[in-house]
């Protein structure tokens, strides 16, 4: 079961609902973003809130205090008896853009949290990698974390052996569905720089561990056309981590398997988190941090 924070109290979340005439529903205001709770922490909470609070402003959601109060709804929700997972799950976070649209602006809108089971890519995934569809299309607005993701779900639609969409407008790699976008090619690592793609929490931190254990990360959009000649590709997610990416089309990447570095990638990802979901305990018992409630 999941649970959902509406209206100031937390219920089961097919008990919640919104009015009709919420932008949401009518237009497709909205922006959201989905963070990880582990025993009852959240994973970088505040590089999560502050990507939600930027892609609303961006779209002229009035925020105020939202996203503090988001903030503290997730902090409790986690701590919650009926948190799935013993609060560890899957935190959405949605800022809608209420019931008025002031020429382009919404002064009055909602908010609303939902906790529910994460569901992982299968283990497979990570053995034997994933496809993907590419696509002439672009996101819309790929600086915001909109709530309106039916161009790139039209892409794919009923094709079971693809992952998801990748793209790839004029040839130029940006961004899939739902993730951010890398290619290993002679020694570099590829990716679309932000501006043309969304800013990635797991795609920062992957970019700053690569740079870190000493792999050369150029933020410069790889070409379809640079395919045949990568060694690996990935892509990156609050809920993936890091998935490798075996084909793109009809283009086999590498020799068709995950690679090294992706699956490098993954464990120092994985243990750079673990490490800071400690450090979080460790700050909290020398009274560096106030405890979570």
């Amino acid at each position: 079961m999941s649970i959902c924070y509406l209206d100031g109290s937390y219920r089961p979340t097919e008990k919640c609902a919104l009015p009709v005439t919420d932008l949401a529903i009518a237009r497709g205001v909205g922006v959201f973003d989905s963070l990880r709770g582990f025993d009852g922490k959240p994973f970088a909470m505040e590089e999560h809130m502050r990507r939600l609070e930027e892609s609303a402003l961006r779209i002229g959601i009035a925020v105020g205090d939202t996203v503090d109060r988001i903030r503290q709804v997730i902090t409790d929700g986690l701590k919650r008896r009926d948190c799935p997972g013993g609060g560890t799950c899957l935190v959405k976070s949605f800022i809608t853009g209420g019931d008025t649209n002031d020429l382009g602006m919404f002064p009055n809108p909602r908010h609303f949290v939902i906790f529910c089971r994460v569901e992982l890519p299968a283990d497979e995934k990570y053995r034997n990698g994933i496809a993907l569809m590419p696509t002439s299309e672009s996101r819309h607005c790929p600086t915001v974390k909109s709530i309106n993701y039916l161009t790139g779900i039209m892409q794919c639609a009923g094709q079971a052996d693809v992952w998801e969409c990748l793209y790839c407008p004029g040839g130029e790699i940006l961004e899939t569905l739902a993730s951010s976008f890398f290619a290993h090619i002679g020694g570099t690592i590829f990716t679309a720089p932000l501006g043309t793609v969304l800013g990635g929490v797991t795609r920062s931190f992957i970019i700053d561990l690569a740079r870190t254990y000493g792999y050369k990360v150029t933020e410069q959009a790889p070409r379809l056309s640079d395919l045949p000649d990568a060694d690996e590709a990935f892509i990156t997610g609050t809920v993936k981590d890091v998935l490798p990416v075996v084909r793109v089309g009809d283009t086999v990447i590498g020799n068709g398997k995950p690679g090294p570095v992706s699956a490098r990638l993954l464990r120092l990802f994985r243990e750079y988190r673990d490490r800071r979901l400690k450090a979080v305990d460790k700050k909290q018992e020398e009274g560096l941090l106030p405890p979570s409630s």
